[in-house]
């Protein structure tokens, strides 16, 4: 809307209700009146009196503002704000009901997951931290090793036991086969999954159970003082741990999940195994690493192909 373009007097009636009866402060003021601004244009576009729009301009409108480009956010923002002008007007018996009610903005996307790249979950997982304690490093290098390299989710990690028993089976915890290499976690909806233990992995657990000591009962992962480590130490310690590596972005045990379904899928392009591997329920769930992957793919072409660098000069 044009700055010479007035704003229809219930919408100034409705902006100092605001003002003086909200006590909005300014900066929100400012964007409540773009926003009417906004609406108004459109109507204005639209032919309709702006107490006279209907459910069905609003859906159009929205089309419009996601087609050009305004964020789910942004306009989820702005019905909102369209939304209680007109439930103002609604009391102020100006219009019988609330166009905007029952319209929502379109869904955002959802966030790629956080992966590290693969040097960097190498470096991680190499890391030996100097002059530390022998039990805590022995531990901790077990941890990275598991999440990274089985793809466990923290709270699978934290539940395994040394050994399979009655004990875990009835409580639904995992264990660890060490012998035939390989660890049973109990996921999500209590589904049970066997993963392969790498050599590294295996290699961080032989030295971490030669350490480990008689205490914490059957867990596998316990603090000093003989208790199952709890997720928040895991998380605690990684995001150390990835700190002293020398990694500039401050690591969680999901990132060690999200690396090893990357760079597995990376590497085999095996969608189905590596859903298997995760233990997710629905594809679904798991194709959103060959976005991932495709972004790997993406930049090195960008980087590496000689018809996807740009040339300099004329």
């Amino acid at each position: 809307m044009t700055a010479t373009t007035p704003l229809p007097p219930e919408a100034l009636r409705y902006l100092e209700y605001v003002r003086v009866e909200k006590r909005l402060a300014a900066r929100t003021h400012a964007l409540y009146t773009l926003d009417l601004e906004r609406l108004a244009r459109m109507a204005a576009e639209a032919n309709v009196p702006l107490l006279a729009l209907q459910p069905a301009h609003i859906r159009r409108f929205v089309a419009q503002m996601h087609g050009a480009g305004r964020s789910s956010r942004g306009i989820a923002l702005i019905l909102s704000g369209w939304r209680g002008f007109f439930t103002w007007a609604g009391r102020q018996g100006l219009l019988a009901s609330n166009p905007v009610q029952g319209v929502r903005g379109p869904k955002a996307a959802k966030p790629l997951p956080k992966a590290l790249g693969v040097d960097d979950a190498v470096r991680l997982a190499d890391y030996q931290a100097r002059q530390a304690d022998p039990w805590l490093e022995a531990r901790d290098a077990a941890m990275v090793e598991l999440l990274y390299g089985c793809g466990l989710r923290v709270g699978e990690l934290v539940g395994l036991d040394c050994r399979a028993g009655p004990e875990a089976a009835h409580q639904g915890r995992g264990w660890l086969d060490l012998q035939a290499g390989e660890v049973h976690v109990v996921g999500k909806g209590s589904k049970r999954r066997s993963l392969p233990l790498g050599t590294a992995a295996r290699q961080a657990l032989a030295a971490w159970l030669a350490l480990r000591g008689p205490l914490g009962g059957p867990a596998l992962f316990i603090g000093q003082r003989g208790t199952r480590l709890s997720a928040q130490s895991v998380w605690k310690r990684l995001r150390q741990r990835s700190g002293a590596a020398g990694l500039t972005t401050p690591v969680h045990p999901h990132m060690l999940r999200h690396s090893f379904a990357s760079h597995l899928l990376q590497s085999s392009g095996d969608l189905r195994a590596v859903q298997e591997l995760l233990g997710h329920a629905q594809i679904a769930t798991t194709q959103v690493y060959t976005r991932l992957d495709f972004q790997h793919l993406a930049k090195v072409y960008d980087q590496a192909h000689p018809r996807a660098r740009k040339k300099s000069g004329g």
